[in-house]
C-alpha cells in the first residue's frame, strides 16, 4: 500500500521586523492579508507557538504563510509543505 505524505507547516525563515526576504522579495513591503486561521507551529528551539495565517499578493500571485514574533522585532514565518 502506497503511504502519502501529509503538508504540515515547516520553518522556512527567521528574520527581523521590516527587512525579510520570503518568496523573493522584502515580506514586510507587501499587505498581508489575514485568512482567519492559526496553526500551531515549533520555533528553531523547539518550543510551540500558534502562529496566524496570512496571504500575501505579489506579482499578482497570492502566496500562503504562517508568521508570528519570536521575539520582539524577530519574526519565525512557515510555510506549508510535503
Amino acid at each position: 500500500m502506497k503511504m502519502w505524505k501529509e503538508k504540515t507547516w515547516q520553518h522556512e525563515k527567521t528574520g527581523v521586523d521590516g527587512n525579510t526576504i520570503l518568496f523573493g522579495v522584502n515580506i514586510f513591503n507587501y499587505e498581508w492579508e489575514s485568512t482567519g486561521k492559526r496553526v500551531k507551529v515549533r520555533d528553531t528551539h523547539g518550543e510551540e507557538r500558534n502562529f496566524t495565517v496570512y496571504t500575501v499578493t505579489i506579482d499578482g500571485r497570492q502566496y500562503e504563510f504562517a508568521a508570528g514574533e519570536f521575539s520582539a522585532c524577530v519574526w519565525g514565518f512557515y510555510l506549508e509543505k510535503y
